[in-house]
């Protein structure tokens, strides 16, 4: 005598790890907006989603790892650094989708670090110029070409002001990014320097770890670890003073 069994109970319990995988957090990370899109890195690859909600469109596909995006910004693209090749590099994509452009060949390696004012160039680190472990910062034309050295000794990171007159850049890089509370000779500081002549501000601390600078207007917003992770910004010229958020 044959005996059938209820089948729901069984495909409800079969169900269960994918509702738990479902709540499960997601590991994203380097953020970066436009005024309608967020891009961000997940598992190795770019994605972007509607500031409104909604389902994320991945970008990039292949081997290799592919992080740290930027927006330009009219919006129009994201740069961001992979090693499709094996060596980082800086790549460009359409915002709404299309093939990976390359901009950097060296092999000593460049990672991306932001745009200037008018999306018409990417900017970049890379040791490509330096006697020592510090990188240099660069401009590259989105359209591709040579690459051109900013005017300043080191550099790891930055952004530049509306104007593109002048640049928040970090000068020092870490070893090891992850150390909480480091106060040691690699702590992050945010220096303001002119391009024209390379005179240098540097926005005041007491050997915390600054970085990720951001202009808007005449103030740059940073991240900084001076009273625990918060943000803060400074009013630019002459930062005597940084207000905490």
């Amino acid at each position: 005598m044959s005996r059938t069994l209820p089948l729901l109970p069984y495909l409800a319990i079969l169900a269960i790890p994918c509702w738990a995988a479902a709540d499960q957090p997601l590991l994203i990370r380097h953020p970066t907006v436009s005024a309608d899109k967020i891009a961000f890195c997940y598992a190795g690859d770019i994605w972007t989603v509607s500031r409104d909600g909604g389902d994320a469109q991945r970008l990039t596909a292949g081997v290799g790892h592919k992080c740290a995006p930027y927006f330009s910004p009219d919006g129009k693209w994201i740069t961001f650094t992979a090693d499709y090749y094996g060596t980082p590099d800086v790549f460009v994509i359409p915002s709404t989708g299309g093939e990976p452009k390359r901009l950097t060949w060296h092999p000593a390696g460049s990672a991306a670090a932001g745009w200037s004012p008018d999306s018409k160039s990417v900017l970049f680190a890379s040791t490509r110029t330096s006697s020592t472990d510090p990188p240099k910062l660069f401009t590259v034309p989105v359209e591709g070409g040579f690459a051109t050295e900013l005017p300043l000794p080191t550099g790891s990171g930055g952004t530049f002001s509306p104007d593109g007159s002048r640049i928040a850049y970090t000068p020092k890089f870490q070893w090891q990014a992850a150390w909480k509370r480091y106060r040691g000779g690699q702590t992050m500081a945010i220096w303001i320097a002119s391009l024209a002549d390379s005179h240098i501000e540097k926005i005041p601390r007491d050997n915390s770890n600054d970085f990720d600078p951001m202009w808007a207007g005449n103030k740059v917003y940073f991240l900084s670890d001076r009273s625990g992770l918060s943000a803060s910004s400074c009013t630019i010229p002459r930062p005597k003073r940084c207000r905490k958020w």
